[in-house]
């Protein structure tokens, strides 16, 4: 292995140009709970070695006066679960990121980490997709945003140019009467790839849904975004009908593969199950919100 050089930068500026100047030689270090086990099994032989931690724009929790929230990209699992407020506003994005890895793995594992690294079956990510978070970028030329689902456009590939790194997840004010869960599939009890995840993001008035966001993880070569399952809920009482159509949405979106996790029908079965099961603990949540 060739020599690896080491910077922990103060600065998101500082960061940036170190990991641009770099170029593909350079991989930034949030937890590391994907890059060191990339590098000791070979994957990655990195020149660069860009600590983030330091920075605060990517490791800082900010509640906005409108009661969104910043989210630093490097930001931990259990940082967010200690938050005063994060976990009663989004506690679907919040369960979804306590699911990656160990409780060891949960104190160093980011959302940030969990999106950039590119897996269809990362637990964070249909969580975010379905709360509509906004990524922040930062590179040599500058900041821009995109929505979340814009982010990943392949397994281990993502819409990053060159020199640019994530920097945080905006989460949108929520409406009264609002909330979220995420749900997955696993072969074994803990610590497993998803076979399935579904999060869901609704809003009720009077008992009917009048927003609805559903992401759909580990069935396609990315997370996806669900529109017809949503359309499905919205206007719903989330009667059997509505939850029936919404199932089978996301049923018909799943382009999975076969592997010793699960088949393509099995995986395509629990899309529509998981869907029903993670709307009503959302709509129960919002009810009590």
């Amino acid at each position: 292995m060739t020599d690896i050089q080491y910077v922990a930068p103060n600065t998101l500026d500082e960061a940036v140009g170190a990991f641009a100047a770099a170029g593909d030689d350079a991989r930034v270090l949030a937890g590391g709970t994907d890059l060191l086990v990339q590098m000791r099994s070979g994957m990655v032989e990195p020149g660069l070695i860009v600590d983030i931690k330091q920075v605060a724009e990517l490791t800082s929790v900010e509640e906005t006066a409108d009661g969104g929230f910043i989210v630093g990209a490097a930001v931990s699992g259990a940082v967010l679960e200690e938050h005063p407020r994060f976990g009663q506003v989004w506690p679907g994005v919040l369960e979804a990121l306590n699911l990656i890895g160990s409780t060891q793995v949960q104190g160093r594992a980011s959302a940030g980490g969990n999106l950039c690294n590119g897996s269809p079956a990362a637990d964070s990510v249909p969580a975010m997709y379905a709360a509509g978070a906004i990524v922040t970028v930062q590179g040599p030329n500058g900041s821009r945003q995109m929505p979340v689902e814009e982010f990943p456009v392949g397994p281990g590939k993502t819409n990053l140019a060159p020199g640019e790194m994530l920097v945080s997840f905006t989460l949108p004010p929520r409406p009264p009467a609002s909330s979220d869960a995420y749900l997955r599939m696993i072969p074994r009890t803990e610590m497993d790839i998803a076979v399935v995840g579904v999060g869901v993001s609704l809003t009720l008035e009077d008992g009917v849904c009048t927003a609805a966001r559903v992401g759909l993880g580990a069935v396609a070569p990315t997370v996806l975004l669900v529109d017809a399952a949503a359309e499905a809920l919205i206007g719903s009482t989330l009667d059997d009908a509505a939850l029936d159509a919404a199932a089978a949405a996301c049923s018909a979106a799943c382009n999975p593969i076969d592997d010793k996790r699960g088949t393509i029908a099995y995986r395509t079965k629990v899309a529509g199950v998981l869907l029903k099961r993670t709307a009503t603990i959302a709509a129960d949540r919002a009810k009590g919100a």
